[in-house]
């Protein structure tokens, strides 16, 4: 993967030079030390990948993404890299809408050493996801270039990929076991790729949904904030980063703090109430899908309705096989829609997705279910 590197800081383009360079199979053609010069190079160079810096001098990242866009050049593929802030953030999920990749912040760390050790934390996973994404649609459009020698045949690509929403055996399985009873809340889990999917999934929900929707989004601390606000106007459904001690009301978005835990408990009356705890991660997530999901297993079993959205890795699918022991209804995003097929793949080679379904598709099919079971 042949990456571009831009960033005003000439001492972070370094390092996070040298973190890419020790990633296998990863090539740095060459670095920018502004947005005009970035744009510039990704012309001449044709990167695979930028790793763009979001606050920029001549040009800031956003106005970066709009010239690529704009310029017809072969797509390039971006990885925001943000500082975190309350700007950063807005101007992350910005980036994001506009198509980027997936994003990572500046790492605030005491030594060089643990700095480079956290970019590498960051970057290593994005770069394989990134990278079998690439080989995917290289192999399913004809191109071998990229292709490596032990990369699978387009047949068996497309097998893998789902061709309708039942999903075969597994998903009529499922539905068989599945009870037909109408859903009190809806449970989403989200990662690579999640700001643009909900900014496509929520927009299509009823504002009279009659449900409140749980969701989390693997993102730190602010970014969550961010996300909210630039969802809220968009929807029909009100949209917010949740807050602890509350009890969650119908035709509302509760959105897990970035850096906390999010999880269903109970009021002192017995009402459900969100709680937002500093309950060490899980899956290396905090926010965890399986925390949640855990608490919505145990605290109001039968009554939920979960999807799985683009993502990398398996958080959520534990959760679900608790969910599923209750007959909760879930639906899985396919993987031709999906950013990274990480997420949804998991919970469906796990037998717990009852469809299969593409993102446009999605927002329909909670609505059937709420308003008339399952259907």
């Amino acid at each position: 993967m042949r990456v571009l590197v831009a960033d005003d800081a000439i001492l972070f383009r370094r390092l996070l030079s040298d973190v890419l360079a020790s990633i296998p199979g990863v090539e740095v053609v060459g670095s920018a030390s502004n947005g005009r010069i970035a744009v510039q190079k990704v012309r001449e160079l044709k990167p695979d990948l930028l790793t763009l810096d979001i606050e920029m001098p001549e040009m800031d990242g956003l106005a970066v993404l709009d010239a690529l866009m704009q310029s017809g050049q072969p797509k390039v593929s971006v990885i925001v890299v943000s500082s975190i802030t309350q700007r950063g953030g807005d101007m992350t999920m910005r980036a994001l809408q506009k198509g980027a990749f997936d994003f990572i912040t500046k790492p605030e760390t005491a030594t060089a050493e643990l700095g480079r050790e956290a970019l590498l934390r960051e970057l290593a996973p994005r770069i394989r996801a990134l990278s079998h994404r690439l080989d995917v649609r290289d192999i399913l459009s004809g191109n071998t270039s990229r292709a490596k020698p032990d990369s699978p045949s387009p047949n068996t690509v497309a097998e893998r990929l789902p061709q309708d929403s039942s999903l075969g055996g597994i998903a009529s399985r499922m539905q068989r076991l599945s009870d037909p009873g109408k859903p009190e809340m809806i449970l989403i889990g989200v990662s690579t790729g999640g700001p643009a999917a909900l900014a496509q999934l929520l927009p299509a929900i009823p504002g009279d949904i009659g449900v409140p929707i749980l969701i989390v989004q693997h993102m730190p601390p602010i970014f969550t904030k961010s996300l909210a606000e630039s969802l809220a106007p968009k929807c029909a459904v009100m949209v917010r980063e949740a807050i602890h001690g509350e009890f969650p009301k119908p035709n509302t978005v509760y959105i897990a703090p970035g850096g906390r835990q999010m999880r269903l408990g109970t009021g002192g009356e017995g009402q459900l109430m969100i709680e937002v705890t500093d309950d060490p991660p899980e899956n290396n997530c905090r926010p965890s899908v399986d925390y949640l999901f855990r608490s919505a297993a145990n605290r109001i079993p039968g009554r939920a309705m979960a999807v799985i959205l683009t993502g990398m890795g398996s958080d959520g699918t534990l959760g679900l096989r608790l969910l599923k022991r209750h007959s909760c209804f879930v639906i899985a995003q396919d993987a031709a829609s999906c950013v990274v097929y990480g997420m949804p793949k998991a919970a469906v080679d796990a037998g717990v997705a009852d469809v299969v379904l593409p993102l446009p598709a999605i927002a329909g099919r909670i609505t059937a279910n709420v308003r008339g079971g399952r259907g």
